[in-house]
């Protein structure tokens, strides 16, 4: 498997400079405003920059950093000490760094601010309830509590918060951060989890509630990358250090909130912070037109979907037939692939990114061809099944071989089941391939993704209509691929 992916890796991604910087960052709001503004200083250093921004939640970036895929990203350290950590350490930021160091990892000083977990409600709602702090909630457990998937699982999220406060709630309803914080405006949700430098904040009228009993730890915002990079490219690492201590939390709050009024990309909103705080001569990045980036999206969309297709095909199209000659293992191998096809598309995605130990298009590939087999292979066992026994027999007497029966009349026969079978993988995967995004992988996720973070229908809309279009261009093509490679006479409709 890992020669395999690392040939993979060298077919697909472009040749990169060992100069390049690749700088990562989280799905939120604001660590890619923060990459933007280290891209923008890089940029001015004179090194290339490559930007891999919205690359999922903690888990996917950091294992990014982990395995080399990017060489630095915006964190903060309540996250490293609480969940990358797993509060195994004193809050101590020199035992913090020396403890990153021993992954090859380094840290720079906090930036200015800190970006602290805390629950929030609706202005007016907290006031009609007389709620101000988290331990007021005890007194409502009727309240409706929606929190941001990663809240939910993470050790200094919901589980300890229930614990400390003795909140009686029933369990949380889950959700895009994002999304959370629409449903809050509208009532949907009464409490969710809110950053306390989110521009939603002013946007909407929240209050933070006083986090009375000290549970969040305090995360202040810095930068970690690889160690290497000091020896490889120093004046990248210089270039972070000039963000040390000169972000403040009312720049942070601003920057969100311009992101989310105004629905601006990051790289524009960070060019303007560079140069009115901190390189009056620095130089935008050139911006990406439309029909160039709608090029690029379509090439690594097809090829995911292209490279997953062929080799589903290559390993399911035996698999069928193997199936189809012995029922009993067919039955183990059709339930094998199903078990596979039930596996939700975001946990198989980080369960390859561990056993492959890279991120980005080959375990989104790898993926795509896992959910490939069932389809392909179900239909190419039922189709050679269905083949008349007496066909078969005209066959054997005739006195062809074993290969040549199976290659001259039944995989013919049952050509039109078997493409249908990969014609509902090839759709599956296209619709699949938009999760590739949240790990580097790009094709139409990418805008998406990024859509669902600005509250950008016009960007959803970007990625979502040339997939659905890829997907009608798909069945179309194998219906033409069907009058080409299916025998007519099995095109033919019975007379009634």
């Amino acid at each position: 498997m890992r020669p395999l992916a690392i040939a993979l890796v060298v077919l697909l991604c472009e040749s990169v400079a060992a100069q390049e910087i690749r700088i990562g960052s989280k799905e939120d709001t604001e660590t890619p405003i923060l990459a933007e503004i280290a891209g923008h200083l890089i940029r001015d250093a004179g090194l290339p920059v490559e930007m891999k921004t919205g690359l999922g939640g903690t888990g996917f970036v950091w294992k990014a950093l982990e395995v080399g895929a990017v060489d630095l990203y915006p964190e903060y350290t309540g996250t490293l000490y609480k969940d990358i950590f797993k509060g195994r350490l004193p809050e101590d930021e020199n035992v913090l760094r020396a403890e990153l160091a021993k992954l090859g990892i380094g840290m720079t000083r906090p930036l200015g601010f800190a970006n602290n977990y805390a629950l929030g409600m609706r202005r007016a709602r907290a006031e009609e309830l007389k709620v101000s702090k988290v331990s007021d909630l005890r007194g409502h457990p009727d309240l409706r509590l929606g929190f941001s998937n990663e809240f939910l699982d993470r050790p200094d999220g919901w589980p300890g918060l229930k614990a400390r406060y003795r909140l009686p709630h029933p369990a949380p309803r889950g959700m895009d951060h994002r999304l959370a914080y629409e449903a809050l405006r509208d009532g949907a949700i009464d409490v969710t989890d809110l950053y306390t430098t989110d521009g939603e904040i002013r946007k909407f009228d929240l209050i933070a509630l006083a986090d009375d009993e000290r549970f969040f730890p305090k995360y202040e915002a810095v930068f970690v990358y690889r160690l290497d990079l000091e020896d490889r490219a120093p004046a990248a690492v210089g270039a972070l250090r000039q963000l040390e201590g000169r972000v403040t939390t009312d720049d942070m709050i601003n920057l969100n909130l311009r992101s989310v009024e105004t629905k601006g990309a990051e790289a524009e909103i960070a060019a303007a912070f560079v140069r009115d705080r901190l390189s009056p001569g620095a130089t935008a990045a050139p911006a990406e037109s439309d029909a160039h980036k709608l090029w690029r999206l379509t090439r690594e969309h097809l090829t995911l979907v292209g490279i997953g297709l062929t080799a589903a095909l290559v390993v399911a199209l035996p698999l069928g037939v193997l199936a189809a000659r012995r029922p009993g293992l067919g039955r183990v191998l059709i339930s094998a692939a199903g078990i596979l096809q039930t596996i939700p598309s975001l946990a198989l995605l980080v369960l390859l990114i561990v056993l492959l130990d890279m991120i980005g298009p080959v375990p989104a590939i790898v993926a795509l061809f896992l959910y490939g087999l069932l389809p392909i292979l179900v239909n190419t066992s039922a189709g050679l099944r269905a083949i008349p026994p007496s066909m078969a027999e005209s066959a054997e007497a005739l006195g062809l071989s074993p290969a040549a029966r199976l290659w001259r009349v039944e995989l013919p026969l049952a050509s039109r089941s078997i493409l249908a079978g990969v014609q509902t993988a090839a759709v599956v995967m296209i619709g699949t391939a938009t999760l590739g995004a949240l790990i580097g992988a790009g094709g139409y996720g990418e805008p998406i993704v990024t859509g669902l973070r600005r509250y950008d229908n016009a960007q959803i809309v970007f990625g979502a209509v040339p997939a659905a279009v890829m997907a009608l261009a798909a069945q179309g093509l194998f219906e033409i691929a069907e009058r080409m490679l299916v025998p007519r006479g099995l095109r033919l409709k019975p007379v009634e």
